[in-house]
């Protein structure tokens, strides 16, 4: 499975890179500093899933997804967020992600995340 991962933060990007190393299959294929640069890297590669975080500068996670969704429909799209991820499920679904992740759990939640979203008919 190819990733895309799109956070402001370097440092973020490589947790985020390091903890899906561990999984046998799965590829970092870009990164994205921005809304717009993971707008253009997701036309470009055709990532399986972009990780946005929700606040970037350029377009906001929310702002990007919703272009994502209409742009490159069949990409899962999991959004990152500092706050409750619970709390901005609803907003986030609007946007068309598939789900939030909170990033101060990423350790814990975002591997068992990402393979409930692959699973048939998930998302």
């Amino acid at each position: 499975m190819r990733i895309l991962i799109a956070d402001d933060s370097e440092v973020m990007r490589r947790a985020v890179r390091g903890l899906l190393s561990s999984e046998p299959g799965w590829e970092v294929c870009g990164e994205a500093s921005d809304g717009p640069g993971a707008l253009e890297k997701t036309r470009e590669l055709q990532p399986h899933l972009v990780l946005l975080d929700i606040n970037m500068p350029g377009t906001t996670g929310l702002q990007t997804a919703r272009r994502i969704r209409q742009e490159v429909p069949p990409t899962k799209i999991l959004i990152m967020t500092l706050h409750d991820a619970a709390r901005f499920l609803p907003t986030v679904r609007e946007a068309g992600a598939d789900g939030c992740v909170d990033k101060a759990r990423l350790g814990n939640d975002l591997i068992d995340m990402i393979k409930k979203l692959l699973e048939p008919g998930a998302g």
